[in-house]
């Protein structure tokens, strides 16, 4: 059915009804809805980091228990004062929302990122809680507006959807100690993690995932397997249960046969101190199938070039199969709406008219 809304009086267009007519004689009160826990809440879209972005359904259920479980664990009351910048639209927004709008918090939304505008809002709302991605950030520690004692009302600064550079997490905590949180998960679910102490995908489950991806059965199928999300991360558990990422199976590097993930060599780069940002992927090699390439956004008034800086890497890297073939320096890095880096837009131009990916 299709409604539009017309001035009063006025004739609907040919296979339209207006608002008046539509609404005309309906009862005063509202209807009685049966609403059940395993119904479908809302379908949320994957960020497209690594391909095209999916439907995914989570019923009423577990949004539910995004307000319990994930107020819980933030500690935030009525009394909190939650901030949200940027859009909504994507999952990660979700684990201050839903727990904000159960416990009656307040809940300042901003229509975009900007790390002054955050910095001044913080200070004059006296704000407690905030999510940010990791290049969100950088952005908040890099700008020159930053005073610790601005952001003192703090009690929760959450980083999601990508793992922080060490180096940004030990600037964090010592400029804002005790804050600090890191969460993991997927839009998929936010999961427990299946008992592993040796490097493999990351595969879990609870009860905050998704009943599947809208209108792909098979794709559903081959994610969800009796009840346990398989992630597509690579990661592994230490003897104190603790969750270390080590990347995305899809950004993994094949390179002459030995495997060659990303972000060993990112951690490296990003110590260095000219460095805001960095993104390792693939690019074809003749002789090695494929080797690492560093795409890198420098600090304001940094002079490092890019042979200076791939030097500079490989010196420190572990192992001869992580020096990086290349640097390249960007202004910015490709972004979605939810400021996470879009790695395959700047890979797939070096792997564009080849047959096969390695």
């Amino acid at each position: 059915m299709r409604v539009a809304v017309e001035a009063p009086g006025a004739a609907a267009a040919s296979g339209w009804r207006t608002l008046e007519d539509f609404t005309h004689g309906a009862p005063d009160t509202p209807p009685r809805v049966q609403c059940l826990p395993g119904d479908a809440f809302n379908i949320i879209y994957s960020s497209g980091t690594t391909g095209l972005p999916k439907g995914i359904m989570h019923s009423h259920r577990v949004r539910a228990m995004y307000a319990l479980l994930l107020g819980a664990a933030w500690r935030m009351t009525p009394e909190s004062v939650v901030l949200h910048s940027g859009a909504i639209v994507f999952n990660g927004a979700f684990v201050t929302l839903m727990p904000a709008f159960h416990l009656g918090a307040t809940y300042i939304l901003q229509r975009q990122f900007d790390a002054a505008a955050m910095i001044a809002a913080i200070a004059a709302e006296k704000v407690t809680h905030i999510m940010l991605v990791p290049a969100q950030i950088i952005a908040l520690l890099d700008s020159p507006h930053f005073d610790a004692g601005k952001l003192a009302s703090l009690q929760m600064v959450l980083s999601l959807g990508a793992p922080l550079a060490q180096r940004r997490k030990d600037q964090l905590n010592q400029l804002l100690p005790g804050r600090f949180h890191e969460l993991y998960g997927l839009t998929e679910g936010f999961v427990t993690i299946l008992d592993k102490t040796q490097a493999g995908e990351i595969i879990g489950r609870g009860p905050m995932v998704m009943q599947g991806y809208w209108g792909k059965p098979e794709l559903t199928a081959q994610t969800l397997r009796d009840g346990w999300i398989h992630s597509g991360d690579i990661g592994y558990l230490d003897d104190e249960g603790y969750l270390y990422l080590v990347d995305r199976k899809k950004d993994m590097i094949d390179s002459g046969g030995v495997k060659v993930y990303p972000r060993d060599i990112e951690e490296i780069a990003a110590r260095h101190p000219g460095v805001a940002e960095v993104a390792v992927f693939g690019i074809p090699h003749e002789t090695w199938g494929e080797t690492p390439l560093a795409a890198i956004v420098l600090k304001d008034g940094a002079g490092a070039t890019a042979e200076e800086l791939r030097d500079w890497i490989n010196e420190r890297v572990a192992a001869r199969y992580q020096r990086v073939n290349e640097v390249l320096i960007v202004s910015a890095f490709p972004r979605n709406a939810a400021g996470k880096t879009l790695k395959r837009e700047m890979r797939d131009p070096y792997w564009a008219g080849r047959s096969t990916r390695i």
